[in-house]
């Protein structure tokens, strides 16, 4: 399957990413390098663009993109951006002028069924983003007692029937253990009262979401994340974040407000004295969105948003 992918709010991301033609600039989430193309483009032969990505299909996908720019000084490293800065390392590089994320799901990962992220499919329960990936969604489903179940699901997909679905799935896993999309499918519906069905959309999606974040790891990932990739950057160097659920932009926004302001003194104190200094400025008060010409193109930027961070 073509590893198929437009990229969300390149525009508004090129921009924000103030991009220097002879400057180091790293995407964490390559993808088919769609924002990644775009970026090399504007980079001399003095440039360097690093490419990350934990899934190898991707790999493949943005090397092959990527190759018609052969004048220019391009990495792709098959990694987690958790990691980026032993990445960075063994390149030899120890500051850069920009980094992206672009979080969540590719198309292509919802789009290829036997990778078993979406509901509309019938494949096996996997949604590994690292296929090198020991655990797989059939084993959260399957091995997870009923109150980390419940957790998850409340947690990380906001499901307000997170213990009825929980108990549901360990009530039939007790029979055979669940092993396709759609057993899951049935489960989760047979779960949910008939009259909240009727609303809100497939009523899959937010435990479907729970399950990936869970297996993926990651909001840890993303928490453990920012903070580093913002000391990695050089003065007037920036961070862009494009997320696509609220627990994703809660915890960038809260980052981006700490590194801006990181002093923990009462307000009641004259000067400051815990010594925390800031690291930049917050460029996005609010998270840029996509504008309807964007949603006509991409229906799948309807929930993103777009935050940005510069280096003092």
């Amino acid at each position: 399957m073509e590893f198929k992918h437009i990229p969300i709010m390149l525009d508004d991301v090129i921009s924000g990413l103030d991009i220097k033609p002879d400057g180091i600039y790293v995407d964490g989430t390559l993808g088919g390098a769609g924002h990644s193309s775009e970026i090399v483009k504007r980079l001399s032969e003095k440039g360097r663009h690093i490419g990350i990505d934990q899934d190898m299909d991707a790999i493949k996908a943005a090397t092959e993109r990527l190759s018609k720019f052969e004048d220019k000084n391009i990495d792709i490293v098959h990694s987690n951006y958790v990691n980026m800065k032993s990445v960075l390392m063994n390149l030899g590089i120890e500051k850069v002028d920009g980094i992206l994320l672009d979080l969540g799901v590719s198309s292509y990962q919802f789009d290829n069924k036997e990778r078993g992220f979406s509901y509309r499919e019938e494949a096996p329960l996997d949604m590994r983003m690292d296929q090198e990936g020991e655990t797989t969604a059939q084993d959260i489903v399957n091995d997870y007692s009923e109150s980390e179940l419940r957790r998850i699901l409340s947690t990380y997909g906001e499901e307000k029937f997170a213990g009825r679905i929980a108990s549901n799935i360990v009530k039939h896993r007790e029979e055979k253990r669940i092993e396709t999309t759609f057993e899951l499918n049935e489960i989760i519906t047979e779960a949910i009262p008939a009259a909240a069905r009727r609303h809100g959309g497939n009523p899959c999606k937010k435990s479907y979401q729970a399950i990936r974040i869970e297996l993926n790891k990651e909001l840890t990932v993303l928490e453990d994340s920012i903070d580093e990739m913002i000391d990695l950057l050089n003065p007037g160097g920036r961070l862009c974040i494009i997320t696509f659920h609220s627990l994703e932009d809660r915890i960038v926004k809260n980052a981006f407000r700490n590194a801006e302001n990181p002093c923990i003194c009462p307000p009641e104190f004259p000067v400051c004295t815990c010594g925390r200094e800031s690291k930049g400025r917050t460029v996005t008060r609010k998270p840029i969105v996509a504008d309807e010409r964007e949603l006509e193109i991409n229906p799948r930027s309807s929930s993103a948003k777009l935050r940005i961070f510069e280096r003092h």
